[in-house]
């Protein structure tokens, strides 16, 4: 069962998760507590980037990005597309590109002190 937030418009789980799902929330944001990773996924939540474009944009090492790309992907955060020799990522769905965004827009509330969307 499923209701849906008046506010944000996010659909929220009225059942208590299971122990499968509660682990699957938990490596998605373990993954998503590195810098590096979240500024990443920020981009890729936008659009396709290779990992040259990656690095040059993010000013880290290519093999850095290379590495944090491999996590995510791993973690089903990231798909890939071959594009002739380039490989392209992007964020892997419109969920992972919410949770990217909304993660972000509390960041933004907790340094800005915009007021909050309570209920």
């Amino acid at each position: 069962m499923y209701a849906r937030d008046n506010e944000s418009g996010t659909t929220l789980s009225q059942e208590r998760p299971d122990s499968a799902r509660v682990e699957a929330a938990v490596a998605a944001f373990r993954m998503l507590s590195d810098a590096t990773r979240l500024r990443l996924m920020w981009l890729l939540a936008s659009g396709e980037y290779d990992v040259s474009s990656l690095s040059r944009t993010l000013e880290v090492a290519r093999p850095s990005v290379s590495q944090h790309l491999a996590k995510l992907r791993m973690a089903g955060l990231v798909r890939t597309r071959r594009d002739g020799r380039r490989v392209l990522y992007r964020a892997r769905d419109a969920h992972v590109r919410t949770l990217i965004a909304e993660a972000l827009s509390h960041a933004d509330h907790e340094v800005s002190g915009a007021p909050r969307h309570d209920d």
